[in-house]
């Protein structure tokens, strides 16, 4: 039993993208992201979207998979606060529902932003190399793996 808290969950990062209405709320953020890059007068559609992708891209590399531990006091014995939040969501498992919207979202923003784009080389590049940096960590080959020692401790 878990005194003092107002779950049940040892680790509430593991099922809080299985919440009810986060996935909703994360699909209305991104856009209301983009609405307001488009409102900035001096941008053009492309480099709105390509924006809307590289945040997008960047807060959700920085959230997922750079911030380690948990916000809340865990009965655990310190065992999570060496992993990201990206390997604590659903207890580790792979191929879970929430674990395939975090994978396909940004690719589907990424074809949004390469259609928008009209495939310019200069913003095609800069949307893959931003893609790459959000799905290679996600992958079941990385679970744990801290690439030259980056974000070890």
């Amino acid at each position: 039993m878990n005194v003092g808290v107002a779950h049940s969950e040892v680790n509430p990062n593991t099922r809080v993208m299985n919440s009810r209405g986060i996935w909703l709320a994360y699909v209305i953020s991104v856009a209301v992201l983009h609405v307001v890059l488009l409102s900035i007068p001096f941008f053009s559609i492309p480099v709105v979207w390509t924006l809307t992708n590289v945040i997008h891209n960047l807060v959700m590399y920085l959230l997922l998979h750079t911030v380690k531990g948990t916000p809340f006091e865990t009965p655990d014995q310190g065992k999570d606060r060496l992993l990201t939040h990206w390997e604590q969501i659903d207890y580790g498992t792979q191929c879970t529902s929430a674990r395939k919207f975090l994978s396909i979202s940004p690719v589907v923003l990424y074809l949004l932003t390469s259609f928008y784009t009209k495939y310019d080389p200069a913003h095609f590049v800069i949307n893959t190399a931003s893609l790459l940096s959000v799905l290679l960590p996600k992958l079941p080959q990385f679970h744990g793996v801290r690439v030259f020692g980056i974000n070890k401790y």
